[in-house]
This record gives structure tokens, C-alpha cells and sequence, in this order.
């Protein structure tokens, strides 16, 4: 089974690295671009079968490492 996490940061934290992307394709001439927000998303593949299992397991691995709850956001899709 394959399921994507998607982190990002929350609502009012500052994402530099999206500002400065955001900056770089104006300058490029691209002016219609008006925000950017960057994100990590990291594919894990399990052996298992029970989604609701899996499901439960990538939430802890959100919160024991893949996501920083204090100032992220993170989705869970299984495939």
C-alpha cells in the first residue's frame, strides 16, 4: 500500500522558500503569479492491508517525526 503525507505550514508562518520562488517567477516575467506556498510530501509504502491500520501508523509517524505540529500541517492519502 502506498500512501503520500503531505506537509505544510500552517496559516501565518512564514514560508521563505515560497516567497523567494514567488519572487524569482515574477522576475521571470511571469506576473501572473500572485502567491507560492512550498510543501514536503514523502511517499511511504507499507506492507499492510488493513488501511485503517496503515492510516493510524502514518499518523503517528506524523507526529513522532515527519510534521512539526507546532507549525505545520500535514495530509494523509492512501493510494
Amino acid at each position: 500500500m502506498e500512501i503520500d503525507v503531505t506537509i505544510s505550514l500552517k496559516k501565518g508562518v512564514a514560508d521563505p522558500e515560497g516567497a523567494n520562488t514567488k519572487k524569482a517567477l515574477n522576475l521571470l516575467g511571469f506576473d501572473d503569479v500572485v502567491d507560492v506556498k512550498s510543501m514536503k510530501t514523502f511517499r511511504i509504502e507499507m506492507d499492510i492491508e488493513d488501511e485503517k491500520k496503515a492510516r493510524a501508523e502514518v499518523e503517528e509517524m506524523c507526529k513522532k517525526l515527519l510534521a512539526n505540529p507546532v507549525i505545520q500541517n500535514y495530509t494523509i492519502e492512501i493510494r
